[in-house]
């Protein structure tokens, strides 16, 4: 994806800076702007767009050699990128055609995987809860007796539901505060 972004950023910046020539060579005119400041204008917005594919591109290979989800900055400019294709792929469309359409929302559709394909935490998957030793559902570890009850004995914290393994907080990003069972709300109607 990478290699495709920055194909792209060296042909936008070649086409604007294209159209800057054709402005300043016919000495156009558009609603009686300056030619100069037109044709200075599409190269420097040409440079700018093919900068910004090239720092989406340096993104995209940097999550494959972390191997790990982008974050922060890196994750807004894949989004706002994808954005930007979106756009562009209805414009394609409307004013040049299916196939710079059909170009546009393959890159689209490879910076939505690249956002999709990575999981947020990185590790090894845990193993559900109630499997293993310790785990929820036996009525020893819900009572806080047996394994639960030595671990709080030793200074490790756990909480209605957790094993013995798991203290507070647990050393990871947060949770959802969704509960794990959702109950159907009582009728109202008879």
């Amino acid at each position: 994806m990478a290699i495709v972004l920055l194909g792209e950023a060296v042909f936008v910046a070649a086409l604007n800076w294209f159209l800057g020539v054709v402005v300043d060579r016919q000495d156009m005119s558009l609603a009686g702007l300056d030619p100069n400041t037109m044709a200075t204008s599409s190269k420097i917005g040409g440079i700018v767009f093919g900068l910004y594919f090239v720092l989406c591109a340096l993104v995209a290979v940097l999550v494959a050699i972390r191997d790990r989800a982008p974050a922060g900055f890196g994750r807004v400019l894949l989004i706002s990128v994808a954005v930007v294709h979106g756009l562009l792929g209805a414009f394609a469309w409307s004013m040049i055609g299916w196939t710079a359409f059909l170009f546009l929302m393959v890159v689209l559709g490879l910076v939505v995987l690249l956002l999709m394909t990575y999981d947020r935490d990185g590790g090894p998957q845990r193993p559900a809860s109630g499997a293993g030793p310790g785990g929820g559902g036996e009525p020893e570890a819900a009572a806080g007796t047996g394994s639960a009850a030595a671990s709080d004995a030793a200074g490790t914290a756990t909480g209605p539901g957790r094993g013995a393994q798991e203290p507070w907080g647990g050393g990871q990003e947060p949770q959802d505060s969704a509960p794990a069972q959702i109950t159907r709300p009582a009728s109202t109607t008879p």
